[in-house]
């Protein structure tokens, strides 16, 4: 009896040892794949799954699905702090953000109730006056994006995009954005 008792605490150390194993290896395998250029998008932006970052040697054009650093600017800051941005390995330790390239540089962008690029309403592009926990929202005045300056946007209706923070740097810009495993939300 005493032999059994012993045998059955062994085998419940075990299973202890490899769950928390495991445990410990899942976060390890997140951030070796992060180093090798794969990231896990959790944020309805895009589909949610694992993504590869495919270097790019072109400069962005509308359409592209990038994975771009937010720059280290006072309205990204309070982004992180109301929690629009996670943290990441990103300069100001955020992490990347993915989204469309919707207007490059020399194109016009309006923002009304929706976005207005080179005279063509952008679709699934209206704009929230607060967002989901009753905070005002100041959309970006619009104008000509700037060289070296990509306009981002996503389908998702609640996105942090170039509505509010307007033209990023494409000097931030990590590669694109290639879905290896993923699912619609």
């Amino acid at each position: 009896m005493n032999s059994a008792i012993h045998s059955d605490r062994r085998i419940w150390q075990r299973r202890g040892f490899a769950l928390a194993f495991a445990a410990l290896s899942i976060p390890f395998t997140l951030a070796t794949a992060e180093l090798a250029g794969y990231r896990l998008n959790l944020t309805p932006s895009e589909p949610l799954g694992l993504w590869r970052i495919q270097p790019s040697d072109r400069s962005p054009h509308p359409g592209d699905v990038v994975f771009i650093c937010p720059p280290e600017w006072p309205d990204m800051e309070q982004a992180a702090r109301r929690g629009y941005l996670r943290s990441g390995l990103c300069p100001g330790g955020y992490a990347p953000l993915i989204k469309t390239v919707a207007a490059v540089a020399g194109q016009h962008v309006e923002i009304e109730r929706t976005v207005i690029i080179d005279g063509i309403s952008l679709p699934n592009s209206s704009l929230a006056p607060i967002d989901g926990k009753g905070r005002s929202l100041t959309p970006y005045a619009g104008g000509v994006v700037r060289d070296g300056f990509v306009f981002l946007h996503s389908d998702f209706k609640g996105s942090y995009d170039s509505r509010y923070f307007g033209p990023l740097p494409i000097a931030g810009i990590l590669g694109l954005a290639k879905e290896v495993l993923t699912f619609a939300p």
